[in-house]
């Protein structure tokens, strides 16, 4: 199973300071800073994706709760086929319908895995 590009998604009291500080340790803005689609402007869902050489790090502002490990995949739905065969429950199922693709499962302590395709 391929699972493609790993990154951690950090669940963020306040973008701004956590931004100052992931790049005062070299990290650079690579995608973010919009509203994300499907929240109203009132909202204000602010995210960020940030990058130090091979580390990519989500940083995520009202949007979840827990952190989140991410990975990226080429082809979610046959992750999913696979995971399910294998019996694994997923708190996040995908279709071939939509067009950004996502899965999410839990491993036994609880930490929150998400297979995102892009």
């Amino acid at each position: 199973m391929k699972l493609g590009t790993f990154s951690l998604s950090l669940s963020v009291k306040d973008i701004t300071v956590s931004l100052n500080f992931y790049t005062k340790l070299g990290f650079e803005v690579i995608d973010g800073g919009h509203i994300h689609e499907g929240f109203k402007d009132t909202d204000k869902m602010k995210w960020r994706i940030i990058k130090n050489e091979s580390v990519k790090l989500g940083l995520f502002q009202g949007m979840f709760g827990d952190n989140i490990l991410t990975f990226n995949p080429e082809d979610v739905l046959s992750i999913q086929n696979d995971l399910k065969s294998k019996g694994l429950t997923l708190i996040k199922e995908t279709s071939a319908t939509e067009v950004m693709k996502s899965i999410m499962l839990a491993d036994p302590d609880g930490n929150q895995i998400m297979m995102d395709q892009h």
